[in-house]
């Protein structure tokens, strides 16, 4: 289940944000990691999603301010690390300040939680598939920046998947 934030309302299902497609700005992904965050965004027509970066985390909310500054983004996606059994993960404890000092320093851009089960190692599954080098497959930035584009695919196409209901 998908979760919007926005300070208007504590919780908006997912349901409700199919007006996302209606909008000329970007979807922002964010694989939130302890020590750095991969970052993915769409095209403007929300059709496809593109890895962006990673992050150092303690710079996360200056790279945010920056990039939405000269980049329209009207919805920022971020993983909910989740357990096998559907519970949230050890790992939501550093999410949630970041969710609460998000909502209060951009109160206008809502966020949607989706589970991010198993995105790392697809991640890392598609680089194999894609041919890269071992060598190359070491950096972790890399993978997080995947793992966020995958965290993004999902919700387009859970998007799509909802519109057809």
């Amino acid at each position: 289940m998908m979760i919007i934030f926005s300070s208007k309302t504590s919780y908006i299902p997912a349901k409700s944000s199919k007006f996302a497609r209606f909008f000329m700005g970007r979807i922002l992904a964010i694989d939130y990691g302890r020590k750095r965050c991969g970052i993915a965004v769409t095209d403007t027509l929300k059709i496809i999603a593109n890895g962006l970066q990673t992050v150092a985390t303690h710079k996360l909310m200056d790279f945010l301010k920056d990039y939405m500054s000269h980049e329209d983004v009207e919805l920022i996606v971020m993983g909910k690390p989740t357990q096998l059994n559907g519970q949230p993960s050890e790992s939501m404890r550093y999410i949630t300040p970041f969710l609460n000092r998000l909502k209060k320093e951009m109160p206008n851009v809502p966020v949607v939680m989706v589970d991010e089960r198993f995105t790392s190692t697809i991640a890392h599954r598609a680089m194999i598939d894609g041919g890269m080098k071992k060598s190359d497959r070491r950096g972790k930035a890399r993978v997080d920046t995947i793992a966020a584009s995958i965290i993004l695919n999902d919700y387009l196409q859970s998007l799509q998947f909802n519109a057809t209901l």
